[in-house]
């Protein structure tokens, strides 16, 4: 299998603060991967060191086989961002700042920014200054799709973005990248909008790397299970536990195993419990079910 991005044991620290150590994982051509996690466990950190803004403490870190802190013209050329603040020369109008950007670029493809304009229903002498957050993430999006890069990375795409806009974006996102076999590296902490989006995903907490899996795997083998008890239980993350909450006499446990399996686990620890049921997860519950909510 041919790799966009290779992470291997990428370490890093802020000082004295860890961000993370040994984080590893490979992005197939042609896939959609997530790097999801809360505010502060190290996303943003990962695109700067594959962009090439930092240099890890250890580890390495490859774009199509290549260092990504020193990277070929020709790869450059290969890659798409969209990072933070999403776009600049916001005193341009939709048409200078397309015909700005085209002369950087050899296989520009101005048809494709053209035609989200239109959806967009802004006029080609609109000035960026003068379009909502929503609008101006639509146009840099278009103008990383006419760059025909071969990998977009897209480190929260989502902010400023309200729900309309941020379903356009990932709608016109996928469609594109299944047409034209592009690998899209995306992060965020907005959840919900990912699902049915992203095939695979690698999920940060605090502590570092909770786990790599693909979505099919997390969503039809990760389970939520509600009871209560009216004596107090005590629980610890384990094998077959991998989270837990309790909220009065409520108890909510997320785990690998099935139904069965946990009963004996609770028949085991001699729990009285009642009103023992299995609670549907979306992609968001399952998240949170492993990172939890705080």
């Amino acid at each position: 299998m041919e790799y966009a991005v290779e992470i291997n044991n990428l370490t890093h620290y802020y000082g004295k603060k860890k961000v993370y150590e040994n984080l590893s994982f490979k992005i197939p051509k042609g896939s959609t991967f997530g790097l999801l996690g809360k505010n502060g466990t190290g996303k943003t950190t990962t695109i700067n060191i594959l962009n090439g803004f930092l240099k890890p403490k250890s580890g390495t870190c490859q774009i199509f086989g290549e260092d990504s802190y020193k990277l070929s013209p020709q790869t450059k050329a290969r890659v798409g961002f969209l990072i933070e603040g999403h776009i600049q020369y916001s005193f341009m109008n939709i048409k200078q700042i397309e015909k700005f950007y085209s002369a950087f670029y050899p296989k520009w493809d101005r048809e494709v920014y053209y035609e989200l304009m239109s959806k967009l229903k802004v006029l080609e002498d609109q000035k960026i200054s003068r379009m909502s957050a929503g609008q101006r993430s639509q146009v840099a999006l278009g103008l990383i799709l006419a760059q025909d890069p071969d990998l977009l990375i897209l480190d929260d795409y989502s902010m400023g973005l309200d729900a309309g806009y941020r379903r356009l974006f990932l709608d016109y996102l996928k469609e594109y990248a299944e047409v034209k076999n592009k690998t899209i590296f995306i992060t965020s902490h907005i959840i919900q909008d990912l699902d049915g989006f992203l095939q695979d995903c690698v999920i940060l907490d605090y502590s570092g790397v909770v786990m790599e899996t693909s979505i099919d795997n997390l969503k039809n083998n990760f389970h939520c299970y509600t009871f209560r008890a009216e004596e107090d239980v005590k629980f610890t993350k384990d094998e077959i536990i991998k989270n837990f909450e309790i909220i009065k006499n409520k108890y909510t446990l997320y785990s690998f195993e099935k139904e069965d399996k946990i009963k004996e686990y609770l028949n085991n620890k001699n729990v009285q419990y009642a009103n023992f049921q299995e609670i549907d997860m979306d992609l968001e519950d399952a998240f949170i079910g492993l990172t939890g909510k705080y």
